[in-house]
């Protein structure tokens, strides 16, 4: 299917209307999946055959805190990117950065520069995607005097992961700039579109978005959502990953920034277009990112910090056949003896497991994150033990 017959099979898809009824909660928790009385572990076993790959390790003279790691695949290699500072979370001084791997993910390069610092501003990473041709990174851009707190998307190109042009305005199907900062988990649908949320101006609104532009720099849409009710400029709904059902209904899963500790959940029977309104589910989250998708064989996983509290630990990676119901789990990262020390103090930094992404790739899972917000990792998973 070429681009302009996959962008209208989108098209139709989404303007037929909802298939069917919104499910009251689109995701459960079956019970005793996990057991709360062994915080290291939950009660799980290890996920069959991971390894964990450290991508970036700082020592006392580097840049200490790093967070937000994303990977994606190009050209056949593995990339992971990353934000950067000396000490404290979303410091002037931040950069993002970005480094390779040649032998699926056991060994990393020397971190590259991908956006340095702008005076005013703070720039964190948005995330990857590719054509397949082009290799695209996102950016955030949160300028020091907009208030309320709230930024854009910037995005680079590369023909071959080594060489960017100039950052340029990520556009909306009005071809205006599209105010809002974007969240890191682009993947597409089977039709060709391509979704993943914005969190908007004024402040931080979460509204799911899409794209038919295959390369993902403009067009994008806003999908409906009625956001919850919250206090101040910021949604309850924060920072969400997605999955989809074999009846291509999707589940979009998102931090619950009102503190319920569990995760919220909205489903959208026609490919993004239209959202039912979140509601709460019973399955726990340490008010985290989390990571959504499906196997090579449609079946459903979530990666996150299932805790009742703001622990970020262990992580885990739990699977549902049917994508209503997740009944079984395994640890990708234990506490206790997996986990390193924390080494070095900073604003924001806590000890756990931090804002896992995962990327399916050849038949594994890949999981990136950040240890203690200081070590870059990644987490090789086969599927096909799962």
């Amino acid at each position: 299917m070429n681009v302009l017959s996959r962008a209208l099979a989108c098209l139709l898809l989404s303007t037929a209307g909802p298939l069917a009824t919104a499910d009251p909660v689109p995701l459960s928790l079956a019970p005793g999946v996990f057991d709360p009385e062994q915080p290291d572990t939950l009660g799980l076993s290890a996920a069959p055959g991971a390894r964990t790959f450290t991508v970036y390790r700082p020592g006392e003279s580097d840049y200490r805190y790093n967070h937000g790691a994303v990977l994606t695949a190009f050209r056949g290699r593995l990339y992971v990117q990353w934000q950067s500072s000396r000490t404290d979370e979303d410091a002037p001084e931040t950069e993002v950065r970005y480094a390779i791997s040649d032998d699926g993910g056991e060994t990393w390069s020397e971190p590259r520069l991908l956006a340095g610092p702008r005076a005013d501003t703070v720039i964190t990473n948005g995330g990857w995607w590719s054509d397949g041709e082009t290799l695209v990174a996102y950016l955030n851009i949160w300028p020091a005097d907009q208030s309320p707190r709230g930024g854009h998307a910037e995005y680079l190109l590369s023909e071959n992961g080594l060489d960017w042009g100039e950052p340029r305005p990520l556009l909306s199907a009005d071809a205006e700039p599209v105010l809002g900062v974007i969240e890191q988990d682009m993947r597409a649908l089977a039709c060709g579109r391509i979704l993943t949320a914005v969190h908007t101006q004024p402040g931080l609104i979460l509204k799911p978005y899409y794209t038919n532009d295959p390369l993902g720099i403009g067009g994008w849409r806003a999908g409906a959502l009625e956001n919850l009710a919250h206090n101040g400029e910021i949604s309850r709904e924060l920072e969400p990953s997605w999955y989809q059902r074999e009846d291509e209904s999707i589940v979009m899963v998102f931090r619950d920034q009102g503190s319920s500790h569990r995760i919220l959940a909205a489903e959208s029977r026609d490919l993004g277009a239209t959202w039912s309104q979140p509601v709460e589910t019973n399955f726990p989250d340490s008010r985290s990112k989390q990571s959504a998708g499906n196997l090579p064989d449609g079946r459903v996983f979530l990666v996150n910090n299932p805790r009742d509290s703001r622990d970020r630990l262990p992580l885990v990676i739990s699977l549902s056949d049917d994508g209503h119901t997740f009944d079984r789990a395994y640890w990708v990262r234990a506490g206790g003896e997996d986990m390193q020390a924390w080494r070095y103090p900073g604003r924001y930094k806590r000890e756990g497991y931090s804002y896992p992404k995962s990327y399916v790739h050849q038949g594994v899972i890949y999981v990136a994150y950040t240890t203690n917000k200081e070590d870059v990792e990644v987490t090789r998973i086969p599927a096909e033990g799962l």
